[in-house]
């Protein structure tokens, strides 16, 4: 059960009913489900009857064990389908950028590259290579990073994606171009949570960067804080990544 207390009691449960049958590929029982969420028969039996009724859950054995419904899959698929994904994930940026009063942006994988899909402007902006629409290499980018350490997370799928879209050019002197040093790189992002671009897409440009996952298992988007050398130092650096996984968990 949730440790906070939810505004509305019986949507509540509602939802950790559904979470719980989630959970459950093969169905669940009413017991079960009155043993994990700790909640009284009764009442489980008219919480599941509204959501059977309105498709969300589906029971297709009287007494038989609990599915989702069609229309929970259903909802989610339309939700995907149309998502606007600028407008989904604009709050987060003008947030990110007032906390950390430095310039953000958002990005997806198109290949090699990344595609910039929105970018709010720090008032002590710095003059960039990247614009909405625009794109830069996937490898030497903190937003290219944090999205190839989860959509290729073995070694050898990154040689892979090396070997399609390689050879990998040094844009700076810090560019990571060898395959081999870019997996154990990538796998080090996946430890920490978040990716760091340390003047390897422009010189002087430091940045740090997080997936975006919405309910996928590999990342829809990137987002990133950037910021000149001098206001990055290596603590600046660990505290705008915890703060934006933070971020980004609570509000996506």
């Amino acid at each position: 059960m949730a440790e906070t207390q939810s505004p509305v009691g019986s949507v509540d449960r509602a939802l950790l009913i559904l979470q719980e049958i989630g959970r459950h590929s093969r169905g669940v029982t009413l017991d079960e489900l009155a043993t994990r969420l700790r909640l009284p028969k009764s009442s489980l039996h008219r919480l599941l009857g509204a959501l059977k009724h309105r498709g969300f859950a589906a029971q297709p054995e009287p007494s038989g064990p609990y599915f989702l419904g069609t229309e929970m899959l259903a909802t989610a698929f339309r939700f995907y389908e149309t998502m606007d994904l600028r407008t989904l994930v604009r709050p987060l940026l003008l947030r990110l950028s007032e906390e950390f009063s430095e310039t953000v942006h958002m990005a997806m994988l198109d290949g090699g590259e990344v595609v910039y899909l929105d970018k709010v402007e720090a008032v002590r902006s710095i003059t960039m290579t990247s614009v909405v629409g625009g794109r830069n290499a996937a490898h030497c980018t903190g937003v290219g990073k944090a999205l190839l350490a989860w959509t290729y997370p073995t070694d050898e799928a990154v040689k892979a994606w090396a070997e399609r879209y390689g050879p990998l050019s040094a844009r700076t002197r810090n560019t990571i171009t060898n395959p081999a040093k870019l997996a154990v790189h990538l796998d080090q992002v996946r430890q920490r949570g978040y990716a760091l671009d340390l003047e390897e897409n422009e010189p002087g440009v430091r940045c740090v960067a997080a997936p975006v996952f919405l309910g996928k298992t590999a990342p829809v988007a990137a987002v990133s804080v950037t910021a000149i050398k001098d206001r990055m130092s290596v603590a600046r650096l660990e505290e705008v990544g915890h703060g934006l996984r933070r971020a980004i968990s609570a509000q996506v």
